[in-house]
């Protein structure tokens, strides 16, 4: 694991696999950090050099002032991408970390090998859900949204039979610092990414969970339409489909990148 400085934030990453293994990067959703992607780590590595990343605001990279935008996550990644001389990479992304990924892909084409967007959506509905949840994370910090955050996030059955793997993610998100949650929230309220999936060129898999309540199938629909060529899968899962369907959402993430 390292610490980079780029321009005003310090962002933590971590790299594993072969040197001569394809580069794919992994972005993680709001709230988590690098440590999400654990349980497709094993699989991941028997075919590619992974860099993961805690994303501005998260796990143990720095907390700039806020709000933030997608642009700047984006530009995040590319600046880290330059850093470390990696001139093309797959990418793979799960809520924020889609989004990232859509912004990447429509404005960095040239970056992006192929491209995994789960359980995300190209506009966020309901703005104003964005601002009360902000106001609730700074008056009353990580623990006062948490609860609903992980009904969101796994099925009543997942939250019953892993109760191990939901505190896992509940430890996740009770250590995210309350100032770099609501500036990420930010960039997820005023995000619009809908005109520019048209001009995304990268073989493109969209993965959504059927009982998604964040970002439901249809807006995974929405964006496997708009991007010429896209695939679309649905698992049986909610927000957090890596972890609700570990190894379905697994097999379908290499068996596309390695196609």
């Amino acid at each position: 694991m390292a610490i980079m400085e780029i321009g005003n934030v310090q962002l933590h990453y971590q790299i594993e696999g072969k040197d001569d293994a394809p580069f794919l990067i992994l972005s993680n959703s709001l709230g988590t950090e690098l440590g999400m992607w654990a349980p497709q780590m094993p699989a991941l590595l028997e075919h590619f050099r992974v860099l993961r990343y805690d994303t501005r605001g998260h796990g143990q990279s720095s907390v700039p002032p806020g709000p933030y935008s997608i642009a700047q996550l984006g530009g995040d990644i590319i600046a880290l991408m330059d850093r470390l001389r990696i001139a093309r990479a797959h990418f793979c992304g799960l809520s924020m970390g889609g989004m990232t990924g859509m912004w990447l892909a429509a404005h960095h084409p040239a970056r992006i090998d192929r491209l995994v967007l789960s359980n995300t959506a190209a506009r966020i509905g309901a703005p104003e859900a964005y601002d009360a949840r902000i106001e609730k994370v700074l008056n009353e910090s990580m623990e006062a949204v948490v609860p609903a955050v992980l009904d969101r996030w796994f099925t009543p059955d997942f939250q019953n039979y892993a109760p191990k793997q939901v505190e896992i993610v509940r430890g996740m998100l009770l250590r995210m610092s309350d100032a770099g949650y609501a500036a990420s929230c930010a960039a997820v309220r005023d995000m619009d990414q809908r005109d520019g999936l048209g001009g995304i060129v990268a073989p493109t898999l969209v993965i959504a969970g059927k009982h998604d309540k964040a970002t439901p199938p249809a807006e995974g629909k929405l964006i496997a339409q708009r991007i010429p060529g896209a695939r679309y899968v649905e698992l049986n899962a909610a927000h957090l489909s890596n972890w609700e369907v570990a190894q379905r959402f697994t097999d379908n993430v290499v068996n596309f990148l390695t196609a």
